[in-house]
């Protein structure tokens, strides 16, 4: 069950991304400065409840989203109002996000 932490390098403040992985799943993470960037495994809508500055990207089983760099390339397709008014846009890749969270804009 390999769990594995990262530092990630942005534009900004320094990021960590976090990797999960067990028999028949995984999911990826990367928490900056002002949010995080997630697969669709984080729950967009209850982190909206909590006010927080979330957006995720969405993988597929042939194609997973499993380590930081593979969600630096995905593009967003959820994200919080916070997130929203950040500057952080659905279709955005996921490093952009990440940067906006990291402090650069």
């Amino acid at each position: 069950m390999p769990i594995s932490i990262e530092g990630v390098r942005t534009k900004g403040a320094p990021a960590q991304g976090l990797s999960v992985q067990w028999d028949d799943g995984q999911f990826v993470v990367i928490v900056a400065q002002k949010g995080v960037v997630g697969c669709a495994a984080i729950d967009v809508s209850v982190l909206e409840e909590f006010d927080m500055t979330v957006a995720t990207a969405h993988g597929t089983p042939e194609n997973p989203l499993v380590t930081a760099d593979d969600l630096l390339e995905a593009r967003i397709s959820k994200l919080t109002k916070k997130a929203r008014e950040m500057g952080i846009a659905e279709g955005m890749s996921g490093r952009e996000a990440l940067d906006i969270m990291a402090g650069i804009r």
